[in-house]
């Protein structure tokens, strides 16, 4: 009994270890797993089937000397190890559960805690040894999957971050520099602005900015504004302004006060003044003389006058090699005048030419570009707006004078198109584009200024040959010349390019004037209504008629009334500035004929006008259109008026006893009581006049024209009716 207690206690002290170390499991698991101590596999059951035949009379032996009470006893021992046995592989089974054993070790657990109810427990073997060595190996791995577990639950992987691992840009001139050379003999320092203020931008005061606007050109009142929190009344109000016409009446007004400023000093010279009363003619009301005492113009002859005919005012005098020598510059020098009448006391500009000049004219837009021709054949361009500093400066008489020289000159043109004979006559080609612009005292329009210059010339030699030019003005000047244009100045902006030619020779020689050789050309003018019309002046006494695109035209030839060919040299040829299709011609012989341009006989004409002088120069009044004047080699000059008398001139005027040598009309048309009529003259000792005629042959009469055209009609159908006659007589005798 006492063992039986013993053995009682014993398993009830067991059991309470147990309770203790399964409350103490379920408080601490991870603890538990660690402190448990796992026996099974140290124990090595050994099956009675292998040795029942060996062992079989032993245990019999030993049944038999068992008495039942200690057979019950051993059998109760038993169930309490089997019991205990089953509680210990329920705990381990649920603690490797938990942490996740593997499964083989589950069931090995479950092997070992029913082996003992499957056979019967014959012997426990321990191998502590390969117990402890499997317990550590064991604990080990069981703390580090612990340890792995609590991490796993404190890290979150995140997939959404993404980062390059390497980026490379190209690198720039200068960083490549700086990598190649600035670590060479250099140093880099920094500098912070701002010592005390440690952020890495620099702290500068904000700039006060405001937005404006503003519009060029000004198209309104309101040209500028400012930003939008502003009022539009804030906005600067600029009053339009039209410039080109400020600079037009800022010209305008200084050539005003320079002309009284000029009358000024000849009201207080007498000399001046008498001197202008002196030469007044007998046909004007007054005169006034142009200063042409000026040194350089000493011992001059003038050959040559012209008029504009698009400012009224200007006129250019062509002045010979003086007699005496002056200047060494200028002793081999022809010199051009051109002059301002309202300002007499000097010329605006001075030309200076190497060859003879025969013949010149202005632009057709203003009297700023002058063309002339030479007795060598080149035609020669003069632009007066050019800069006074690219042309010569001569000190004469303690004062400075500019010289300009020609700004293009056709004969650095080495071509057969250029003429070979001396230059007859040269002029404008004349469009309705000039004749609309609104001509003005400045000396170039808004229009030329914006737009560039192009038009057209035509120059005429004594052999025949029109050549056409178109006049051409650079965008820009070079002062080192062009290798291109030889006969460009350096510093010039207008040259000549040639357009066509026509030759005259064959349509204007006849079968019966070969006895009297070739025909020579002497003047030539384009249709002011049609350029593209013109007429030609020859030695034979008839006019050709001819167009620049050599179209056939009628009549071909304007002849005399007398009949068959006369070696008459028709010197001048001029149209009516009125529109009217009808021109005058003047002849060597002192005849004077009036043409329509649709008959080939004139409507009429005067041959014993000037006492058979030979008729030099004339030119229709721009003033009334059935008057026109006349000048003979006989140092006269005649005054014609239509609707007065057609029968001969209705004054005539002697100049004596300085001969005239040369004569141009100049004037402008009735405007508010400022139209003038003025002859300048000539003079064989040089001087230059000027004679403002009477007012009676100034301003047109009432319906002037109407009644010079009825008067062309009736002269028209007088001469179809003696045409008619005659051709009748001829019939008749025939």
């Amino acid at each position: 009994m006492a063992q039986r207690q013993g053995s009682e206690e014993s398993v009830e002290v067991e059991k309470e270890d147990s309770d203790v170390e399964n409350a103490g499991a379920e408080e601490y698991p991870a603890g538990a797993e660690d402190d448990f101590v796992d026996y099974e596999d140290d124990f090595e059951v050994c099956d009675g089937d292998d040795d029942d035949s060996n062992n079989e009379p032993d245990s019999q032996e030993k049944s038999e000397e068992l008495l039942p009470a200690q057979k019950r006893e051993i059998q109760e021992i038993q169930r309490a190890i089997n019991a205990e046995n089953e509680r210990i592989g329920e705990l381990s089974s649920k603690l490797f559960l938990k942490t996740g054993r593997m499964e083989s070790e589950k069931e090995s657990w479950a092997d070992a805690n029913n082996s003992p109810s499957r056979a019967p427990v014959c012997g426990i073997f321990v191998d502590f040894a390969t117990a402890s060595h499997r317990q550590k190996s064991r604990s080990q791995a069981l703390k580090q999957k612990t340890r792995s577990a609590k991490l796993l639950r404190l890290i979150d992987l995140d997939f959404s971050f993404t980062f390059s691992l390497l980026d490379l840009p190209p690198i720039n001139e200068y960083d490549m520099y700086i990598r190649n050379f600035g670590k060479k003999n250099t140093k880099q320092a920094y500098v912070q602005y701002n010592e005390d203020n440690v952020e890495r931008e620099i702290q500068t005061e904000d700039i006060e900015t405001r937005e404006v606007w503003t519009q060029h050109p000004g198209e309104s009142s309101l040209v500028s504004g400012g930003s939008e929190e502003r009022v539009v009344s804030d906005a600067t109000v600029v009053p339009k302004i039209n410039t080109p016409r400020l600079s037009s009446f800022l010209r305008a007004a200084c050539q005003v006060v320079a002309v009284l400023l000029e009358e000024d000093r000849l009201a207080a010279e007498p000399s001046w003044s008498l001197r202008a009363e002196d030469s007044t003619l007998c046909i004007s009301d007054s005169s006034s003389q142009l200063n042409t005492s000026l040194p350089f113009l000493q011992n001059r002859k003038v050959s040559c006058l012209h008029a504009s005919r698009v400012q009224r005012q200007m006129v250019v005098s062509i002045h010979d090699l003086p007699e005496k020598a002056f200047a060494p510059l200028l002793d081999s020098k022809h010199l051009l005048c051109v002059w301002d009448i309202w300002q007499p006391s000097g010329p605006q500009k001075v030309l200076i030419c190497e060859s003879k000049v025969t013949c010149c004219c202005f632009s057709p837009f203003k009297a700023f570009l002058l063309f002339a021709g030479t007795v060598h054949g080149s035609v020669v361009t003069w632009d007066l707006r050019e800069n006074s500093r690219i042309h010569h400066y001569i000190r004469l008489s303690d004062c400075f004078w500019t010289f300009r020289t020609p700004t293009f000159s056709t004969d650095g043109i080495l071509t057969s198109v250029n003429h070979r004979s001396p230059l007859q006559a040269i002029e404008p080609v004349a469009t309705s584009v000039y004749k609309k612009q609104s001509f003005v005292l400045s000396p170039f329009s808004a229009k030329e200024e914006m737009s560039g210059l192009s038009f057209h010339i035509a120059s005429l030699d004594e052999s025949g040959v029109l050549n056409v030019w178109v006049v051409v003005e650079l965008p820009k000047a070079d002062i080192a010349g062009s290798m291109s244009d030889l006969g460009l100045i350096p510093g010039g902006r207008i040259k000549l390019v040639h357009s066509a030619v026509i030759y005259l020779g064959d349509s204007i020689s006849r079968k019966d004037s070969e006895f009297w050789g070739d025909t020579q050309t002497l003047s030539f003018k384009f249709l002011p209504s049609d350029p593209n019309h013109f007429i030609v002046g020859t030695d034979l006494g008839i006019i050709s008629h001819g167009t620049r695109q050599d179209l056939r035209v009628s009549p071909k030839l304007f002849k005399p009334q007398q009949r068959g060919v006369r070696p008459v040299k028709v010197n001048v040829i001029d149209f009516s500035p009125f529109g009217e299709p009808i021109f005058l011609a003047g002849c060597a012989d002192g005849s004077i004929r009036l043409h329509q341009l649709m008959s080939e006989w004139p409507l009429a004409q005067w041959d014993g006008s000037t006492e058979g002088h030979a008729v030099t120069s004339l030119q229709w009044s721009p003033t009334r259109p059935a008057v026109f004047l006349v000048q003979d080699d006989a140092s006269r000059v005649y005054i014609w008026d239509l609707l007065e008398s057609d029968l001969g001139p209705v004054a005539k005027q002697p100049i004596s006893p300085d001969r005239l040598v040369a004569m141009t009309v100049m004037g402008e048309p009735e405007k508010a009581g400022s139209s003038f009529l003025a002859l300048v003259l000539a003079r064989a000792s040089g001087a230059i006049d000027v004679q403002y005629l009477k007012r009676q042959w100034t301003t047109p009469e009432a319906d002037e024209q109407s009644r010079l055209r009825l008067l062309l009609q009736e002269a028209l159908w007088e001469e179809g009716c003696s045409r008619s006659d005659e051709h009748c007589q001829k019939s008749v005798f025939t």
